[in-house]
């Protein structure tokens, strides 16, 4: 038996298929567990501090933000609601 390429031809099962919480081609079939968020191990997403850069991929911000884009303006206001604007004496 050869170490090349018919040895590669034999590869065709998949042992990692698509994760329903990451997205990632990354969740083991065999296992039940993704490889990257940790998904059907634990309820806490997958994150280590050797691993700085893929921390930066998947933190806050690198999304839509649809609750937090808003924060900063509500925070500037004090969490004012139901009020209305006073008119402006001209």
């Amino acid at each position: 038996m050869t170490k090349g390429t018919t040895s590669l031809g034999k590869r065709t099962s998949k042992t990692h298929t698509i994760c329903r919480r990451c997205g990632n081609r990354s969740h083991h079939i065999q296992k039940s567990v993704c490889s990257s968020c940790g998904y059907g191990a634990t309820a806490k997403m997958r994150r280590y501090g050797w691993a700085e850069k893929a921390l930066r991929r998947r933190t806050q911000g690198t999304g839509r933000m649809r609750y937090m884009k808003t924060m900063a303006r509500k925070a500037k206001n004090g969490f004012r609601e139901g009020t209305q604007a006073k008119k402006q004496s001209a």
